[in-house]
């Protein structure tokens, strides 16, 4: 296949002769775009989702899965205190009041109605119990039963095609047809190089964000310049292409998720459950050096900071048996990243470091102590010990195009675009402007949630 051209606009030209019409295009077949999708065939409206991959994936499909929501009938079915209100308070404290106001309401207002239709079509979800992540004050992660992102977007790919929604694989979106203002129809690279177009009314941007974009990190996000990526290679900045050629305004563009839990050299995830019922992070020299409760995504940026950029996750016997209940840790095990010591300086010899000062590190880990780094434990760690080596990744970004309440994409004076929405990755999330302001799960927050608004502000305008 040939280099495909870089994302660009053509103004003011007609479409092909004979160029079919849709009315709704979809860009990018994730969670976002899915979501989009059900909803919109909910409603009766058509719509083709055009994906790059062979088979839809992205972000999603490289997540744990889990999407953060107050108020669902599971939730509720359940038992669990919970509310929307506490949510927005939630994601918006992690951020330091930072997180754009009427994202975090549209948001958490949305994301539970999302959940409870997919459910009614019959994604069957669960409540993780047992833990709280970073940041959250009660249980509200939502998962399907096999806990992967993969199994997630099979889900909704599978209801998607079920509502009646088309879904066009290998279609590499590239050009946006302007007519005046207002987008006429798209073009999209195929396999063999050839481009094809289709005219729509409306189109939705669930495409990406720029964690895959090696110029635009350096740029943007200096600190994770070198880091290792775990992200999607789709998330080539695309939206914020296109954004900057249409006048669009751009924002919280410092924001992303890190994770300072990427297994090394394995190259693949450790769920931080571990880390919050008691797990602990230790470097080359044998020391802790940050609290880690404070969450993953922040994370990334203390294990980068360590000598040689790694570290080690620690724990032990029931902390171990909680992270078998995760796919993405038991796939590490049989990888082989796991490692075990039978006692103290067996662990100091597989480290690497002094073994006096893995003891005094150790003995900081007690019941009822809180240390210089303001983290309290409920228990000691206890032989034998076991180990994961670590470095601090970045998964995905969280700036992009700015977008209203409504999820549309706003020029730089704040007036809307006529007919184009966008979020997921292609919009600023509720994350903040920095890597210390992204919440567990904010992600599928914004995705699912996101295409939940941004489907019903296209079936409003479809039905004036």
């Amino acid at each position: 296949m040939s280099k495909s051209p870089a994302p660009s606009l053509v103004r003011n030209q007609p479409l092909p002769e004979g160029t079919p019409h849709v009315p709704v295009v979809i860009v990018g077949a994730g969670a976002c775009g899915l979501t989009t999708a059900i909803r919109l065939r909910d409603a009766g409206m058509d719509c083709v989702l055009l994906e790059r991959d062979q088979v839809p994936q992205g972000s999603t499909a490289l997540s744990s899965g889990f999407i953060p929501a107050a108020g669902t009938r599971l939730q509720q079915s359940k038992g669990i205190e919970d509310s929307q209100a506490l949510f927005a308070e939630d994601v918006v404290a992690k951020t330091h009041g930072e997180a754009a106001p009427h994202l975090v309401q549209a948001y958490t207002r949305a994301v539970p109605q999302a959940i409870d239709s997919l459910e009614a079509h019959g994604i069957v979800f669960e409540v993780l119990e047992g833990f709280l992540y970073p940041g959250h004050r009660a249980l509200r992660m939502h998962a399907v039963p096999q806990r992967t992102g993969a199994a997630l977007v099979a889900a909704l790919e599978r209801t998607a095609t079920a509502a009646g929604a088309d879904i066009l694989t290998e279609a590499l979106v590239r050009e946006l047809w302007l007519d005046g203002d207002r987008i006429a129809g798209i073009g999209y690279v195929r396999p063999d190089g050839g481009m094809e177009h289709i005219a729509c009314d409306e189109v939705v941007l669930a495409c990406n964000g720029f964690g895959g974009n090696q110029e635009m990190v350096r740029e943007l996000l200096p600190e994770m310049a070198n880091a290792d990526y775990g992200g999607h290679v789709g998330n080539d900045g695309t939206a914020i292409a296109w954004g900057k050629q249409l006048g669009a305004r751009l924002a919280d563009l410092r924001a992303y998720q890190g994770h300072g839990s990427w297994v090394i050299p394995q190259g693949a995830l450790m769920t931080w459950a571990v880390i919050m019922e008691g797990g602990v992070q230790i470097n080359g020299e044998g020391k802790r050096f940050h609290d880690e409760t404070h969450g993953y995504s922040e994370a990334a940026v203390h294990v980068l900071h360590q000598p040689g950029r790694v570290a080690w996750n620690v724990f032990d016997e029931p902390l171990l048996a909680l992270a078998r209940t995760f796919p993405d840790f038991v796939e590490a095990e049989k990888a082989g990243a796991l490692r075990t010591a039978q006692n103290e300086d067996e662990l100091a010899k597989l480290l690497g470091c002094d073994p006096r000062a893995l003891r005094e590190t150790l003995a900081g880990v007690a019941a009822g102590r809180t240390d210089a780094f303001g983290r309290s434990f409920k228990r000691a760690l206890a032989a034998p010990f076991h180990a994961v080596k670590v470095t601090g990744a970045l998964f995905h970004t969280q700036g992009g195009l700015d977008i209203d309440e409504q999820c549309r994409v706003l020029r730089t004076d704040g007036t809307p675009l006529p007919n184009l929405v966008a979020a997921g990755g292609a919009a600023r999330g509720v994350s903040g402007n920095d890597v210390s302001g992204y919440l567990s799960g904010n992600g599928l927050l914004s995705a699912v949630g996101g295409g939940w608004v941004a489907a019903g502000t296209v079936i409003d305008r479809l039905k004036a």
